[in-house]
């Protein structure tokens, strides 16, 4: 069997520290913002000569906490309840042949630091911190977009937006420019789709902080912060 060898070019700085919480697809929460910070072999300025006209960019990248000897052909998609089976080729399931994963993300800007040379700054990730980037490449609105695409059994997006509460003194606690992407990310429901238990409180970590909350009915209340 062929195989070939991938180089890490980067990695991505995100808010989030584990996969739960990250939204489900790219560009759902643009608040989100993330940094992709160049392995030393490439902060090339010429690597980045032209990017700087493109609004977006695709990020190809690595399910690295995904990873697995072995693969099905059928997966259970979260959406559909996590019983029914479909053909992993028709999901975006991290569990896959190989544990390569495609994110569409607005570019920001490309920052120059001293201590890292050209950073990305982009907006609407789904990509955990420290996630490994094997290639960037412009996203291309005449090649790239097809209004008259059909999405399957993902056609619309998933889940329903919920009511965001948070009280007063946990807002607080969350650096203010953190704020609206956390509630946009809560607004989408980071729960399992097949989990709707009032009771039950969840937690994941974001921003360095850990954001408990629970969910009953449509309406989604905060309950605690806490240092992660």
């Amino acid at each position: 069997m062929q195989q070939f060898s991938m180089k890490v070019i980067g990695r991505i700085h995100s808010d989030f520290s584990t996969k739960f919480g990250v939204p489900r697809q790219s560009g759902l929460v643009d608040a989100l913002e993330s940094t992709i910070v160049f392995e030393p072999e490439y902060r090339s300025a010429d690597a980045l000569r032209g990017l700087e006209g493109f609004s977006h960019v695709w990020l190809v990248w690595v399910f690295n906490q995904a990873l697995r000897e072995t693969w099905s052909p059928t997966v259970r998609p979260p959406r559909l309840g996590g019983n029914t089976r479909m053909g992993v080729f028709a999901t975006r399931s991290p569990f896959r042949p190989n544990p390569i994963a495609l994110s569409c993300v607005r570019l920001e800007g490309i920052r120059q630091t001293a201590e890292h040379g050209a950073v990305l700054c982009i907006r609407g990730a789904d990509l955990m911190d420290g996630t490994p980037i094997l290639d960037i490449k412009p996203y291309i609105p005449y090649a790239d977009c097809h209004p008259e695409a059909v999405g399957g059994f993902a056609s619309v997006p998933a889940g329903e937006m919920l009511q965001v509460e948070i009280p007063q003194e946990l807002l607080e606690k969350i650096p203010e420019g953190r704020r609206a992407a956390l509630r946009g990310v809560l607004a989408q429901d980071p729960r399992p789709h097949y989990h709707n238990d009032p009771e039950r409180v969840y937690g994941f970590g974001f921003a360095g902080l850990e954001v408990k909350f629970s969910v009953a009915g449509d309406t989604l209340t905060v309950r605690e912060i806490l240092p992660e």
